[in-house]
């Protein structure tokens, strides 16, 4: 789980998982810390991009910032009541609290270096960034902040949650490595800023922000500013994808074919029908419409894969049936396997599957949102100035 430094390993198992019974106290915490009523995973989801997703960029104050190709988790930041020592939990999105324990992580308060943040939320992204010879080093990418020591920030607007993130945790903590470099290495992970953007500001995120990054990046999220924080599916928060790298999460099902035994086979005792396991099985793709009945997941369709493509999953020597799968559609309109999402408890819901359809089928091409970039700055500057005229 840990290299000799320290640091997490990998980001899908970014520490000590927490048995459900211990992780229920947590979440009843997190729970009250929050205000919610709800046990589910709070963090907030964003809707995919569609063609009349420009024209809200023109109608509201938007940040955009670049997508990372990593694991999105709540990042809580709490005492540890067995010795009341600085603790670290990554929230999942299956609402799984992760205990960070490979390392000495501190990430101090303004009120001095020893001292620690306690019912803190902090919503992110960990991503591992490839800093030459063939090492890697985790970094929490924070693009927003849900609670501070105890105070609710979920009312506030976008640029306040983040102010109070940099003022309070970042700031702190950049001055605190800054003066004992040394320290680095024994940290589990870095934590980092997302770079945010005016919503204009789109050549610029291409160009320099997306073009010297560190990982892998696979789209756009634009943020409301005078937004609340909404737990679960937002759309005030909008994720772009290039087309043909949308992609839909669904749970598929194996179906390998079924052999009638032959005479030879009963003459060997075998009677019953039995499944040729060492073939290329039928796929089907499942989608998500809600709950926990038989009847949440419904079939949509079948996802194609090369006999290759099945030779190599069958070398993980894992479980593959029942699991949740990311898939993209190719050229050929055909649904082809691109990752497992073990981090997900499901599927994308229906709704969001038809909405990535739509994406699909009605997207915004990277050139489409430069040349829209102009018109989002005017419209911008038009609302700053009758401000300016009102105030």
């Amino acid at each position: 789980m840990a290299e000799e430094n320290g640091h997490i390993q990998s980001i899908d198992v970014p520490g000590e998982k927490i048995p459900s019974e211990d992780a229920a106290v947590l979440r009843q915490q997190v729970q009250r810390l929050l205000g919610r009523e709800r046990w589910d995973f709070p963090g907030a989801q964003p809707v995919s991009f569609a063609r009349h997703h420009l024209k809200e960029l023109r109608s509201k104050d938007y940040y955009v910032c670049e997508k990372s190709d990593g694991i999105r988790y709540l990042l809580y930041l709490t005492i540890n009541p067995s010795d009341g020592s600085e603790a670290h939990f990554m929230i999942d999105r299956r609402n799984d609290y992760w205990y960070v324990t490979t390392a000495s992580t501190h990430i101090p308060t303004t009120k001095g270096e020893d001292t620690f943040h306690q019912n803190t939320i902090l919503d992110g992204e960990l991503v591992m960034d490839d800093i030459g010879n063939g090492r890697k080093e985790p970094v929490y990418l924070v693009f927003d902040c849900l609670a501070l020591d105890g105070q609710n920030l979920m009312s506030r607007e976008l640029p306040k949650r983040l102010g109070y993130f940099k003022e309070w945790i970042y700031n702190p903590y950049k001055a605190l490595y800054k003066k004992y470099p040394t320290e680095k290495p024994f940290q589990a992970f870095f934590l980092g800023m997302k770079e945010m953007q005016v919503a204009y500001g789109i050549e610029m995120m291409f160009r320099e922000v997306i073009a010297k990054l560190k990982h892998g990046n696979d789209g756009l999220i634009f943020t409301c500013l005078g937004s609340e924080y909404k737990p679960g599916t937002d759309p005030h928060i909008l994720k772009w994808k290039a087309a043909d790298e949308n992609t839909v999460d669904f749970r598929w099902k194996l179906e390998w074919p079924v052999m009638q035994p032959d005479e030879e086979d009963i003459a060997e005792g075998w009677t019953e029908p039995y499944k040729l396991f060492h073939e290329l099985p039928q796929i089907q793709m499942l989608a998500y419409h809600g709950g926990n009945g038989p009847d949440s997941y419904r079939p949509f369709g079948e996802m194609y894969m090369t006999e290759e493509e099945w030779e190599e999953l069958k070398g993980l020597n894992e479980p593959l049936d029942e699991r949740i799968v990311e898939a993209y559609m190719d050229e050929q309109k055909r649904w082809r396997f691109y990752r497992f999402r073990d981090d997900k408890p499901n599927g994308n819901h229906i709704s969001v599957i038809k909405s990535v359809l739509d994406s699909i089928e009605d997207g915004v091409t990277k050139e489409e949102l430069l040349a829209a970039a102009k018109g989002i700055r005017d419209a911008w500057k038009e609302r700053q100035q009758a401000q300016s005229r009102r105030g």
